[in-house]
Formats: structure tokens, C-alpha cells, sequence
């Protein structure tokens, strides 16, 4: 499977889009823009505080949803207010709009009319595609000031292999790790993780200006078992739903235990001995945040359904058929629905909010030399 290929969220804006049944990530996007407005305000709290004619913003992993506006908007009124209180001309602001391939870039750019609407009067931006795997060099070097990404870095570039010797699937009945998932599988996956994270820094390190800010919003958990159970949720009753169709011989079993989704939920102590780990970057902020998709608007069992399937089908249908993708959500929705009753349903979510500032590279190139 190239994850490359087939990762995206559900295309257009149709009842199952990712447009219309992202609640609970514009909420969390909504909870942490005074993060990404501090983040673009600090970028003129340096010793030179209006130093670029342009300023160039990439949101990573942006999707087609809303919530690549909300981070715009938040950017242009940063930049703005900062301007006005240093009486310096407002830089044009350049955004770079990044994800994968298969992503829904028509969708996006439709959108980008209400930010037209709301800016296009007193200040010059621009926006553009930017396809490719944040995995690897997206960039120029020293072209970023900021850098955002909500919900994408726990997304890994490849499935870790979870296969035996001899070739046999270590996950059987699962399609992430669980309680009854042997070691190895846990370990599998924070190695995948490790080498992703890594990577992403890697990448993004040359791309950064000195003193440029990267904020990352990142499903996470406080728990230092990474199976418990609202870490584990959404893949949970996914994977419920699909042994059900085994069961009724609607999937067939050997596609089931050879399938693994690539996703990751680490813990802050993970993600920061990565970051000590990579050297370029200073940690300014960190932090937990929670969100219960419970007190969203609308929100409903059969709404939070929609919304696991907005951004869980296209991999999911890519191993099981488009053909019992009706069938297989219904089941979730049931099963979502029962818990709910039950009080099982696990509607908290965790995000690791941090901002990272890039180390001055002339300091840097000191202390290498």
C-alpha cells in the first residue's frame, strides 16, 4: 500500500465529505488559533521587528476543510495588528498550502473566496498548491517565517512492518495496536513514528528562516500506554465493524489481518525527545489539550460516525471495496450508537499543541565549527 497515494480525506462536499463532518477538527483548530496567532505575532518580536517585504506560511497537511481559512485568517489578523502597533508597512503574505497528492485541492481553492471576501480590501496575499509528502523537502531553503499543520503528522509515511519471519500477520482481528497486540506491534509503530518525526524536522529545518516559528497540533495522549482505550477508539469500532462483515462473509478475513492503517498517537515525552533528538529547533510552548466531541455543535453518535468516516474511508475502501463501504459504516454508526447508550463511547480527544522556534543558524554553524 502507498500510503502517498491513497491517504486523503473524503473528496467534495457531499453528506460524507470531509467538509461537511469535520466538526471535531475545526474545533480543535478553533482552540488553539491564539497559539498560531502568538506564533505569527513573536515572528515581529525580534530584534528586527519588520524585516521581511514578504512573509511565507505553509500549512501542512491543510486538506480540504475549513480549517486551513481559520489558520489564514488568524495569520493575516496577527500580522496586521502588529504592523499597526509598529507603524510598519503590512509584507505581503504569501501561504503555501500543502498535502498529499490525492488531496481535494479543487475543493480548497473554491473556498478560498470567504477569505477573499474578508481581506482582499486592505491587504495583499497570496495562495498556492503546494502537493507532495511533508516527509520530504517541500520548500527553498530559508523561504519559511511560519509553519502550521493541525492533525497531520501523526499520519506516517509508510505502515510499519507487522509481519513475522515467515511472512504471518502479527495483528490478526486488528487493523492498529490494542490491548491484545503482542509487544511487537507496539514497538513497530513508535519506531515508524520516531523515524517519521525525525524525518519531518529534518525537512523542515533548511526550509526555515532563523527565529521562524512551526506550530503542530498532533493527536496525542496523556496515558503512558498507548493502547488505552481513547487512544485506540476510532480504529477500535472500525475494526469491530469489519470482523462483523468477516463474520458474515461480506469481507474476506485474510484482508482484514493483512491491513494496518499508518497513524500514530504518541506522547508529549515522545515527541520531545524527538525534537532534543533532531538539534534544530527550541521548544517555546507546549502543552495538552482535550476536546470532547460530545459538546460540539450538532454532534451526535450518528454525526461523530460521519466524521470517522470522512477521514478514515478512502484507506479503508482502498482495502476493502467501495462496494461494502455503506455497509461497513452503518455498522460503526450502530456501534458508535450502542455505545453511546452504554456510556462507552470514548468522545475525549487529546492534542499536543507545541511551538517550536528554528535555532539561529549562524549560532548554530558556531558551534559545529
Amino acid at each position: 500500500m502507498d500510503v502517498k497515494e491513497l491517504l486523503f480525506m473524503n473528496k467534495g462536499d457531499g453528506e460524507n465529505s470531509y467538509v461537511k463532518s469535520s466538526g471535531y477538527a475545526q474545533k480543535v483548530a478553533a482552540v488553539t488559533q491564539p497559539i498560531v496567532y502568538r506564533a505569527a505575532q513573536s515572528l515581529f518580536s525580534e530584534k528586527n521587528s519588520c524585516p521581511n517585504q514578504v512573509l511565507n506560511v505553509a500549512d501542512l497537511g491543510c486538506s480540504s476543510g475549513p480549517n486551513s481559512f481559520t489558520v489564514m485568517s488568524t495569520v493575516i489578523e496577527s500580522t496586521v495588528k502588529n504592523c499597526s502597533e509598529l507603524e510598519c508597512q503590512i509584507p505581503e503574505i504569501q501561504f503555501y498550502l500543502n498535502d498529499l497528492v490525492g488531496n481535494d485541492f479543487n475543493t480548497l481553492f473554491k473556498g478560498l473566496t470567504v477569505i477573499g471576501e474578508k481581506y482582499n480590501k486592505n491587504v495583499s496575499w497570496f495562495a498556492m498548491g503546494a502537493p507532495g509528502s511533508f516527509h520530504g523537502r517541500l520548500f527553498p531553503r530559508n523561504s519559511m517565517h511560519l509553519a502550521h499543520s493541525c492533525y497531520g503528522v501523526h499520519w506516517l509515511s509508510k505502515v510499519p512492518k507487522l509481519t513475522s519471519e515467515g511472512g504471518l500477520p502479527l495483528n490478526k482481528g486488528k487493523i492498529y495496536m490494542s490491548k491484545t497486540s503482542p509487544p511487537g506491534v507496539r514497538k513497530a509503530y513508535l519506531f515508524q513514528f520516531q523515524e517519521d518525526f525525525l524525518l519531518f524536522l529534518k525537512c523542515r529545518s533548511p526550509e526555515m528562516v532563523s527565529d521562524g516559528r512551526m506550530v503542530l497540533i498532533i493527536h496525542g495522549r496523556e496515558s503512558p500506554d498507548p493502547t488505552d482505550r481513547d487512544n485506540c477508539y476510532t480504529w477500535e469500532i472500525l475494526a469491530d465493524a469489519i470482523s462483523y462483515m468477516v463474520s458474515q462473509g461480506q469481507i474476506d478475513e485474510e484482508k482484514l489481518d493483512s491491513f494496518n492503517v499508518p497513524y500514530y498517537v504518541p506522547s508529549k515525552e515522545e515527541i520531545e525527545d524527538i525534537i532534543d533528538q533532531e538539534g534544530s529547533f527550541t521548544t517555546e510552548f507546549i502543552d495538552i489539550i482535550a476536546v470532547d466531541s460530545a459538546d460540539i455543535t450538532r454532534s451526535s453518535p450518528e454525526y461523530r460516525a460521519k466524521n470517522l468516516r470522512s477521514f478514515t474511508e478512502p484507506i479503508i475502501s482502498y482495502q476493502f471495496g467501495e462496494e461494502v463501504m455503506d455497509k461497513l459504516y452503518n455498522k460503526v454508526t450502530e456501534i458508535i450508537v450502542e455505545d453511546s447508550k452504554q456510556g462507552k463511547e470514548s468522545t475525549r480527544g487529546v492534542s499536543i499543541v507545541l511551538v517550536l522556534k528554528r535555532k539561529n543558524k549562524s549560532d548554530l554553524q558556531l558551534i559545529f565549527h
